[in-house]
């Protein structure tokens, strides 16, 4: 089992403001900023940790968001994520893993993310 932690990163107000969706270019894809946890990580440790390395911007966690899990080369992967409000200005470089941040409203959001499980877990919020 793969174990993962992210965040939906809210500008200002959940829902009421831009959210931050990532550009992964080895994959090609637009997700939210979410990785595998550290040996001994907290989630909730984890997903903040994420989402500033993918976004650069340091985050103060929110409401537990949902679950997604999918299965990643026949091994399953769940991923918690948490509604996050971002504090501060971006410190965002352009990376091989993430090379773009776009921040969107809600819907462009869910038209832009790539995989249904996040799709999904956005028109829940």
């Amino acid at each position: 089992m793969i174990y993962a932690a992210g965040g939906i990163l809210w500008k200002a107000a959940p829902l009421a403001s831009p959210l931050a969706v990532v550009h992964r270019p080895r994959h090609g894809d637009w997700v939210l900023p979410k990785g595998k946890l550290e040996r001994g990580e907290r989630w909730q440790d984890a997903a903040l940790r994420e989402v500033w390395e993918e976004t650069g911007i340091h985050a103060e966690l929110g409401e537990f968001a949902g679950v997604v899990s999918y299965e990643v080369s026949g091994v399953p992967k769940v991923v918690l994520f948490w509604n996050m409000l971002a504090r501060g200005d971006s410190s965002f470089t352009p990376s091989q893993e993430v090379d773009e941040v776009a921040w969107l409203s809600l819907a462009d959001a869910i038209r832009r993310l790539d995989h249904e499980g996040e799709k999904s877990l956005l028109a829940a919020v």
